[in-house]
């Protein structure tokens, strides 16, 4: 009978163990620009439009615009794939990816467009 505990705590104890590991690897973070560039791993970084100037290419394959952080540094970000609706738009953006080569290469973008249901209150 102890010897059967003894299995069933071992197994539990590797399952947690199991579960922390994978769950820390899978938490990304957020950061500035500043912290993305010397991040092995990946991050996001959340800001705003820099410009207007919103550039895709001819074949649809990817997107670049200048992003400006929380902290106020701006860089250029490359999306390699579909460009969300209302980009333009957008109150906020967050870049999910790494930063390489002077950019940061996104790898998902989460678009925050304004609200539908925000506006003047009529009175």
């Amino acid at each position: 009978m102890k010897k059967y505990r003894l299995v069933c705590l071992a197994v539990i104890a590797g399952f947690i163990t199991y579960s922390v590991f994978v769950f820390q690897s899978s938490v990304t973070p957020y950061v500035t620009f500043a912290q993305a560039k010397s991040a092995k791993s990946t991050v996001q970084v959340k800001g705003i439009l820099a410009s207007a100037k919103v550039m895709q290419a001819e074949d649809g394959r990817y997107t670049q615009f200048m992003l400006r952080d929380d902290a106020g540094e701006e860089a250029a970000v490359v999306y390699r794939g579909v460009k969300p609706d209302g980009l333009e738009q957008a109150t906020g953006i967050v870049a999910i990816g790494k930063y390489t080569n002077g950019q940061f290469q996104a790898d998902k973008l989460l678009v925050k467009c304004p609200s539908k249901y925000q506006g003047s209150v009529n009175q």
